[in-house]
């Protein structure tokens, strides 16, 4: 009996130690490295970290650690990120050992009870390959979590931006709402003097009108435009927000070369397909190596009543007949490996045309900037005031100063339109190509 027991306690010693060096040393590098970010992200207490509320002195990166911090969409590609990790332990994992115990009823050639121990070692590479595929597939979600991030900051910086165009066309409206106001006055006067026809009075009023109206449609896009940074920000969307302070034009200095660069080396979005791609090759080498067979070793004790204890040392290994199904499982992956360098082609053609796109929109906006702030709107400006200068004394007609407010208010609109547009081309721009522009 005593000779049973150490057989039983070898045994398993042996199977536990096994165990404890099946994961390739590679893979566990990587997930400790990968634990140590996901410490970094949650402060050492547990508890989420307090943030400043927005307020009217927040800046658009205050903004976007907020949305970091607080989206849920990007908790979501975190954590698939985390339970990709996890997967890698459980592929280069030996199998369960199985104990089989015995006991002789009727006893035979005086055995009373038996135990079988067995350790399944799959065959050399096999787990060393499955923890690499589960490696590339944990990489592809961190890109894709990086996608998520990339995206959030440009839905963060598109919302922010359009809401800012918002408090300026508003603020050069109601400036302009104030000229209308004061040529009124002016044709009232004119009229009430006998300079100015009757006419005229009613053309202001009607001109007041429109402007009013168009004021009014400004204020109205506020509201839908907040709940889309509200809902990056993960807040309800009837949340208040601050008007954005006077914001100046980033610095961008790139070429459609560099922007094409930069996007087949930091894009997230391919990073993640080649990622995936990667997984497929190590599972088609995976694949391959079923055709070999996987080693099962094992302990037997036998408790013999009179005499000594029988022990035996038992190997055995499993068939592999199924050539179809290894052929096919190979097959399976070298397939899914050349669809996603397919679609890794055609994602990158996408991107690049989307860069050229944003690319485009961001030079068209810089040219208007350019040509709006330079010339056109001090020349509006020139023009206006000369205008009303002449109408005064009954030298202009009345159609004349209203096309000078209506240029005027339409030139200043579309100078802020351009510069909302030039800085929502760059963010995407950023987003597309993964990285931050130089000099942004």
């Amino acid at each position: 009996m005593k000779g049973f027991c150490t057989s039983l306690v070898l045994a398993v010693l042996i199977i536990a130690i096994a165990g404890c060096v099946s994961i390739p040393p590679e893979e566990a590098g990587i997930m400790n490295n990968e634990s140590l970010l996901q410490k970094e992200a949650v402060p050492s207490n547990g508890q989420p970290e307090e943030l400043r509320a927005l307020t009217s002195k927040s800046t658009l990166n205050d903004y976007l650690v907020y949305a970091a911090l607080h989206n849920p969409g990007l908790k979501a590609a975190f954590l698939k990120w985390a339970a990709a990790l996890e997967k890698i332990p459980q592929v280069t994992a030996l199998p369960d050992p199985q104990f089989t115990y015995g006991y002789f009823i009727q006893e035979m050639m005086n055995q009373r009870q038996m135990f079988t121990l067995e350790q399944t070692f799959p065959w050399f590479g096999k787990l060393q390959l499955q923890g690499n595929a589960a490696a590339e597939a944990a990489r592809a979600q961190k890109a894709n979590y990086d996608a998520a991030r990339l995206k959030l900051f440009y839905q963060v910086q598109d919302a922010y931006y359009e809401y800012y165009y918002l408090a300026k066309a508003i603020a050069v409206t109601k400036e302009n709402l104030g000229y209308a106001k004061y040529l009124e006055s002016v044709a009232r006067a004119g009229y009430a003097s006998g300079i100015i026809p009757d006419a005229d009075v009613i053309r202001a009023q009607v001109e007041l009108g429109k402007l009013e109206d168009r004021l009014k449609t400004l204020d109205d896009q506020a509201e839908p435009v907040a709940a889309k940074l509200n809902a990056a920000l993960n807040r309800p969307p009837d949340t208040p927000l601050f008007w954005p302070e006077e914001i100046k034009a980033q610095k961008a200095s790139f070429t459609s070369g560099q922007l094409l660069g930069w996007l087949k080396q930091y894009n997230p979005e391919l990073k993640a397909v080649a990622f995936q791609a990667a997984r497929e090759k190590w599972k088609i080498a995976r694949a391959k190596k079923d055709y070999y067979p996987d080693v099962m070793l094992g302990m037997q004790g036998v408790d013999i009543s009179q005499g000594k204890d029988a022990v035996l040392a038992t190997a055995s290994v499993n068939l592999p007949i199924h050539w179809k199904k290894y052929r096919a499982e190979v097959c399976e992956a070298s397939d899914n490996y050349k669809s996603l360098l397919r679609e890794r082609e055609n994602l990158e053609n996408t991107l690049a045309a989307s860069v050229k796109f944003a690319e485009y929109k961001f030079r068209d906006a810089n040219r208007k900037i350019a040509l709006y702030k330079g010339s056109l709107i001090p020349e509006a400006k020139q023009a206006f005031a000369v205008s009303l200068q002449a109408y005064q004394t009954g030298k202009e007609t009345y159609t004349s100063v209203v096309d000078s407010i209506r240029t005027l208010l339409e030139f200043e609109l579309s100078y802020e339109r351009a510069f909302a547009d030039r800085e929502q081309s760059l963010a995407k721009l950023e987003m597309l190509v993964g990285r931050a522009i130089p000099g942004s």
